[in-house]
């Protein structure tokens, strides 16, 4: 329905949004233009003000102050009407204060299309689509992200559909800010709104004299410029006309002859809001904003024409792309951490589609068989990540699965994504198939998995798929090679040679990105200590991932990689010097970092496995309890980071440091550590502590022993600390 109702829109109104999105983009630039020329503004009242303007200009008949701070007088120049911008510190004229031709055109376009009133209707015609729009993309963009809270994580797709995805994302709010303004003065034009309702009746009684001096006016006297909106003079001969006063906090009728209050009405508040809607809408007296959303308005081509060519990209090929889930034959939704697991899904759905059938692609968070009318099928792509856990985005999946049940006629499939050398491998995708099976969902295909992104198992369990659909095709996939960027190295630090470990710690500079590749999403990605970069060696187009142990607002990527016998890359990255440089990627590794808060988070590593929690505790600016226990071989040979724990130790970002060493007179395990120190554990985890671990999958398994024996006598288990997201493991 959103997708509907936001292609429709867009099609009929996008030639009258372009040009009304012009106009009001040109017209942006006037109010920055008048603030760069206002004369500054002077600290007086407007008693002040009155008696310089008066003295210079003895015809003014009324003073102005725009929401800029452009002072402008009305007077007469013999018998003609004139105005001009006035210096407050002078009260001399300084400039015109007339609308330019090009100016009053672009007005006269922007807010009525020429056409007076039936013009200002159109216009606010335009605003509701904008708005529409606006709710209707802000719905697509949620669904496709997998939900609301991942609405503003990055883009996915290319071409065209992926820049008006991030030019809608970058313009959304000020167009939302423009189209909602625009109806109040839409309304305001049009009286719809009780404005000026609480003006003062004009008095019937006067003093009936003439010619009271400025600076007795008491009002006039304790009312600074700054507040003022305009101050109308009595006419010249006329002993009845009085002083009227216009200040953001009311309006007043001042006696000409005695300076006496004679009414007063404090400003209601429609009022008080049309003046700060119309700043909101014109930028005049927030030229800063005025430009934002005049380049916000700059989006709606782009947007026009980047939505009509998709549209007509799938209407010659109504096929090709993914339809809307009410309208599916096929369902295929996707869980994945890194993203790789949706260009297995694009393979799939390129094929289904080729041989006639209708599919949805989507995130696993869209499971609502409920809402698939037409739907013959449902094939889940699970991506495992780490040890058996869940992407990040699908964490909520398993426990809605459970929630529904078995939907008659409607078949699943599950493929697992993993790497085998994980004990747990495929375990999240395993899970959704035992579920699957507990509930009694028919199986259109029996599980299977793909190994480390393997094409040759993808190909293998789509020919199963296809013999089963009765269809000719052949999932030929091509992975997709991620962009990297070119990290220089800047510096190297280098242990455990000694010890037969060689491990060096490399710290590379990030690429330069230019603000347009930052405002587009093209630009190098934003990381925190515990990402994954992504490094493609020299020789192979599979990229190795390292954690990362800094983060973005440290300046620099840094890991630490322990040199493997036959390993590619580590080789590669151990024999690097300053200056040369790799290809890399960063990829986001939410589910191995400290939670939110200030409980206590246990750090436990060892060797190279110290590089992302040294990255959490530099990032520990505000001084969380942090407790790490770190086992490497030898003290004298690869101490990693052996300044700087002590350092962070000190000032507070780690409040304990407890190390083991293997390979000395008395050789200890970090497992062994933390046994000495069971009890002090025990009370951290109690205290809604969380355990983070970072190294080999050997030294994870006999810490994991360690820990469980630790907590048994308290009530925890190690299944419900990670059930709760307070126990981590980034292994290898």
């Amino acid at each position: 329905m959103s997708r509907s109702l936001h292609r429709c829109f867009g099609l009929i109104a996008t030639v009258l949004l372009t040009v009304v999105a012009l106009s009001g983009a040109a017209l942006s630039i006037f109010p920055a233009a008048e603030a760069l020329t206002t004369p500054a503004a002077q600290r007086i009242s407007v008693a002040e003000l009155a008696m310089r303007v008066q003295a210079s200009e003895p015809t003014v008949e009324q003073i102005r102050r725009a929401p800029s701070g452009r002072i402008t007088a009305y007077y007469y120049e013999g018998d003609q009407p004139a105005s001009a911008v006035i210096d407050p510190a002078t009260g001399q004229p300084v400039g015109s204060a007339g609308t330019s031709e090009l100016e009053r055109w672009l007005i006269n376009l922007h807010r009525s299309l020429f056409l007076d009133d039936p013009g200002r209707f159109i216009t606010a015609g335009s605003a509701a689509v904008v708005l529409a729009l606006a709710i209707s993309g802000l719905l697509l963009m949620a669904r496709r992200a997998g939900g609301w809270r991942s609405v503003l994580t990055s883009v996915r797709g290319y071409g065209d559909g992926r820049l008006h995805a991030v030019v809608s994302r970058l313009a959304l709010p000020g167009l939302v800010l423009s189209a909602l303004t625009a109806f109040w003065m839409t309304a305001a034009v049009f009286g719809l709104l009780p404005e000026g309702a609480n003006a003062p009746a004009f008095p019937a009684n006067v003093s009936g004299k003439t010619g009271v001096a400025l600076t007795s006016v008491a009002l006039l006297q304790e009312t600074m410029v700054d507040d003022l909106l305009s101050l109308n003079f009595p006419a010249t001969g006329d002993s009845t006309d009085v002083f009227t006063l216009k200040i953001t906090g009311g309006e007043a009728y001042i006696d000409q002859g005695n300076g006496a209050l004679l009414a007063w009405s404090d400003a209601g508040r429609v009022d008080k809001l049309t003046r700060l809607i119309t700043m909101l809408h014109t930028g005049r007296g927030v030229a800063w904003l005025g430009l934002i959303l005049g380049f916000s308005a700059l989006a709606v081509p782009v947007l026009g024409w980047t939505g009509l060519i998709v549209w007509l990209r799938r209407r010659r090929n109504p096929k090709a792309a993914s339809v809307a889930a009410d309208e599916a034959d096929t369902i295929l939704l996707v869980g994945s951490e890194n993203g790789t697991t949706w260009g297995f899904a694009n393979t799939l759905q390129t094929a289904l589609s080729a041989q006639g059938l209708c599919v949805h692609v989507g995130p696993m968070s869209n499971f609502e068989p409920a809402h698939w009318p037409k739907a013959r099928r449902v094939i889940l792509f699970a991506a495992t990540y780490g040890d058996g856990m869940a992407p990040a985005a699908s964490k909520e999946f398993v426990e809605r699965f459970e929630r529904v049940p078995a939907m008659p006629g409607l078949p699943l499939a599950v493929l697992g994504f993993g790497d085998r050398s994980f004990p747990a491998f495929c375990g999240f995708a395993t899970e959704i198939a035992r579920i699957a099976e507990d509930k009694g969902w028919a199986v259109l295909s029996p599980f299977d998995t793909v190994d480390r992104q393997s094409p040759q198992d993808f190909a293998r369990w789509g020919r199963r798929l296809a013999e089963t659909l009765g269809l000719v095709f052949e999932l030929n996939h091509q992975p997709t090679a991620p962009k990297t960027w070119r990290l220089p190295v800047i510096s190297r630090r280098d242990y455990g040679a000694s010890v037969q470990a060689p491990t060096a710690i490399l710290r590379f500079a990030l690429p330069k990105i230019s603000l347009w590749q930052r405002l587009t999403g093209n630009g190098f990605s934003r990381f925190e200590a515990g990402d994954l970069v992504g490094i493609v060696p020299q020789g192979s187009d599979l990229p190795r991932f390292y954690s990362l142990a800094s983060g973005m607002k440290d300046g620099f990527l840094e890991i630490c990689v322990r040199k493997q016998v036959g390993g590619l890359c580590s080789n590669q990255l151990t024999a690097l010097e300053p200056g040369a440089t790799i290809a890399a990627f960063v990829r986001p590794n939410p589910a191995f970092r400290p939670a939110r808060g200030r409980k206590p988070v246990i750090l436990i590593c060892a060797g190279a496995g110290i590089g992302p929690l040294a990255g959490f505790a530099r990032g520990n600016r505000g001084c969380r309890p942090m407790h790490l226990y770190f086992g490497t071989r030898h003290p004298a040979s690869d101490a990693l980071y052996a300044e700087e724990l002590s350092n962070w130790n000190k000032d507070g970002r780690l409040t304990s440091v407890s190390t083991a060493f293997s390979r000395t007179a008395n050789p200890a395990y970090v497992q062994d550590i933390l046994c000495k120190d069971a009890e002090h554990i025990g009370k951290l985890i109690a205290a809604g502590g969380q355990v983070l671990i970072c190294g080999s999958r050997d030294m994870a398994e006999a810490v994991a022993t360690v820990l469980a024996d630790i907590l048994a006598p308290q009530g925890f288990n190690l299944a419900l600390l990670k059930a709760n997201g307070r126990y981590a493991e980034d292994v290898y």
